[in-house]
């Protein structure tokens, strides 16, 4: 159990890391604050639980506070949750107004649970903090300890409830990468809802004086946990996956870039004007500006094939050679200032079409280029 509690732990701060980085991106993207909330409510619940739960407090808080404003904190993450949802799939005016509707049994459930930690008996208020420990002697009788707990579970019951449908219903309609982490995200919906109704029905039985059986109570537990873990890795699958699709095109347009280095510091020598960018850029610039590499790549591709357009005039004299040797007889004869014609000829001609088979016949002079040192 206490693995599982570390595992979730872990994958909710990653989750809440990666979220916060988007949400720096899109600071007005509602669905994306929204969910950020959520999953900020979960780092929080492992964060604040076992100090609340072994009735020590947190932050100076007394313990059955510290437990109340971590109710306050999970009804606030159920609430997120349908707002993402209600967000991402209706228009905004739609959106708002339902938003609204919903923000009332929040407030309703807030304050039930306000007034019942404010009536709670003084002799109780610190087992009753402690309640989900199940330490014997806990006040499970007391009203008021009855209405603080049962109130969030039915709230969170009814929150994971409503995202569970909306996802079922939403999911199939979504592209494919979207499609797989929503179904990632029911499975871990799947598992929470039920762990809710346990521990909801766990709290109306003990309160009326009987108990459910332990073993019933033992399986929610881990089952919730689990379901958490599995509902925020499905959140993040979008997210991570098109940024991991991201990056490996990044690399391989910074590999590309640099392999094109040796023909385009030959033609950028005879033919400087042609730089797209006038400002010289070293091997620590490109470096330092990684974000750029894309813009860098495209541009020097460009400049290489601009420079083979104006040597290739020169090379016609020497069709018989090689083309790496027919480029370098090219460009001698530039830096000479011989006199040819204007019309250029084709170089390094790709046999089919579009960017990528121009770029690997760039590529593949480039490297015969460094080969021929």
């Amino acid at each position: 159990m206490t693995a599982l509690l570390v595992v979730e732990g872990l994958v909710a701060c990653f989750v809440l890391a990666w979220m916060m980085y988007l949400l720096v991106r899109a600071p007005h993207n509602v669905p994306l604050r929204a969910v950020t909330v959520t999953i900020a409510s979960f780092v929080l619940m492992f964060v604040v639980r076992s100090s609340v739960a072994d009735g020590s407090g947190f932050l100076g808080l007394e313990p059955i506070i510290a437990r109340l404003v971590l109710h306050f904190t999970n009804i606030l993450g159920g609430y997120g949750l349908i707002v993402f949802f209600l967000f991402s799939a209706l228009d905004l005016r739609t959106a708002r107004r339902r938003a609204m509707w919903q923000a009332v049994p929040v407030v309703v459930v807030a304050g039930i649970m306000t007034w019942a930690v404010a009536a709670m008996p003084a002799r109780v208020r610190d087992s009753a903090a402690a309640l989900t420990t199940g330490r014997p002697g806990s006040p499970h009788a007391e009203i008021t300890v009855a209405l603080l707990y049962l109130t969030m579970y039915l709230y969170m019951l009814y929150a994971f409830s409503t995202a569970l449908v909306w996802t079922w219903r939403y999911g199939r309609g979504a592209e494919p990468r979207l499609r797989r982490g929503l179904a990632l995200a029911s499975v871990g919906l799947a598992a929470i809802v039920p762990a809710e109704a346990v521990f909801s029905l766990s709290a109306v039985v003990r309160w009326t004086g009987g108990t459910l059986p332990r073993d019933l109570v033992v399986v929610a537990i881990p089952l919730f946990l689990g379901g958490v873990v599995v509902f925020l890795i499905g959140f993040a699958y979008p997210a991570v996956v098109m940024r991991l699709a991201a990056i490996r095109v990044w690399w391989q347009h910074r590999y590309t870039y640099h392999r094109l280095g040796p023909l385009w510091t030959l033609l950028h020598q005879e033919f400087p004007q042609d730089a797209l960018n006038r400002v010289p850029t070293g091997q620590w610039r490109d470096r330092l500006r990684l974000p750029e590499i894309h813009r860098r790549y495209y541009r020097r591709v460009i400049e290489c094939r601009d420079g083979l357009v104006r040597i290739s005039p020169y090379m016609n004299g020497s069709s018989d050679l090689p083309l790496v040797d027919r480029l370098r007889h090219g460009l001698s004869a530039h830096a000479s200032g011989a006199t040819v014609g204007a019309r250029a000829t084709p170089v390094a001609i790709p046999r089919a079409d579009g960017l990528d088979a121009d770029v690997r016949e760039l590529v593949a002079l480039s490297d015969a280029l460094q080969a021929s040192k």
